[in-house]
């Protein structure tokens, strides 16, 4: 087969000579802070339904740090992972990989989060350099989501023991949203459009990506049901 490079509108500066080695850089580390700490904010406005539309609550300071903690490892663990999952499959194949953040994206997330109560997140991507085979890219893909779904599940399963240890039942809930967000993260990066993961996986094996996205999509909507019925 032909090599397939997907256009990436996040590459930015040089590339260094690809190595298997996992490497970093301040550039990458910065782009990372940054996406992680407007994921956070846009995660906590949500989960603590604050918006111009849905109507600002009063200051809540338990209410504040509540959001923000849970915003913090929701962001860490769907964002945050998930990037570092396609970065390290990456460089163990021996490419050079970093993330880069998309200025536009983060405002337009925090803009949707705090005037419209949703969120639409497009933070920015890993950029690979070198990569020209379909399986590489299909599997460097296919970690992100999969690694989601591990979460996901570590989650679920925290909440249904918590649920049955009697465990506060916001606490609960949190727990419950926190594996939908991971799935739900899963399901919309395996979308086969764009520079999503899916369209990668999909030109990779198409068995392989119609399980993954229909197994995550499903759990995510059983998530949801969950968390929507769960006693808050």
């Amino acid at each position: 087969m032909s090599a397939w490079v997907p256009t990436n509108q996040y590459t930015i500066g040089y590339r260094p000579q690809a190595t298997h080695k996992l490497s970093t850089s301040s550039t990458e580390l910065l782009h990372l802070v940054i996406a992680f700490g407007v994921l956070t904010l846009d995660l906590a406005l949500l989960r603590t339904s604050f918006s111009a539309l849905g109507g600002f609550r009063p200051p809540d300071p338990t209410l504040i740090a509540g959001g923000l903690a849970f915003g913090a490892v929701a962001a860490l663990t769907g964002f945050v992972v998930h990037e570092m999952a396609h970065k390290i499959s990456a460089q163990r194949h021996g490419f050079w990989a970093e993330f880069r953040m998309s200025p536009f994206g983060l405002v337009l997330s925090l803009f949707t989060a705090a005037i419209v109560g949703v969120m639409f997140a497009a933070p920015g991507a890993t950029v690979i350099g070198g990569m020209g085979d379909e399986r590489e890219w299909g599997r460097t893909s296919l970690a992100g989501p999969l690694v989601n779904l591990g979460e996901g599940s570590v989650f679920a399963g925290l909440a249904f023991v918590g649920a049955d240890a009697g465990w506060s039942p916001p606490f609960v809930v949190s727990l419950l949203l926190l594996a939908f967000i991971n799935a739900w993260f899963a399901t919309f990066n395996l979308l086969p459009f764009g520079p999503l993961d899916g369209q990668k996986v999909l030109r990779w094996n198409r068995p392989v990506w119609l399980v993954s996205l229909g197994g995550s999509a499903a759990f995510a909507i059983a998530l949801f049901l969950l968390s929507a019925s769960a006693p808050a």
